[in-house]
């Protein structure tokens, strides 16, 4: 079994109900294969780096997958044809870094924290 770093970009018009079924389509798909989600992420709506088919923003999804190769190629397959999603990518790992959560709002004395370093 290999690990996987899977991460999703919804639409910016995508409700947060959507982005849910989003979420448990693509779970099912891997679990259906015979694979594991080990973490879903949501990260949220954040910023486009540039315009992705007239979109400045999208809504973020991130999984940390445990499966073989074909479980991949399967998820793929059925994200290029979903018309909700602007871009998806998979990245194969050695680990997973369960403990950080990158995208998680930090409280304000955190902030300060950072600054002072």
């Amino acid at each position: 079994m290999n690990l996987y770093e899977h991460t999703i970009i919804a639409r910016q018009d995508t409700s947060p109900s959507e982005i849910k079924q989003l979420t448990e389509k693509y779970s099912k798909i891997v679990e259906k294969n015979e694979g594991e989600i080990v973490k879903t992420e949501n990260w949220g709506l954040l910023n486009l780096s540039y315009l992705i088919k007239k979109n400045k923003k999208g809504s973020y999804i991130h999984f940390k997958i445990k499966a073989k190769g074909n479980v991949i190629d399967e998820l793929e397959k059925n994200e290029a044809i979903d018309k909700k999603l602007l871009r998806y990518l998979t990245v194969r790992v050695k680990k997973f870094d369960l403990d950080a959560n990158y995208f998680a709002k930090r409280d304000d004395d955190d902030k300060k924290e950072s600054y002072k370093n």
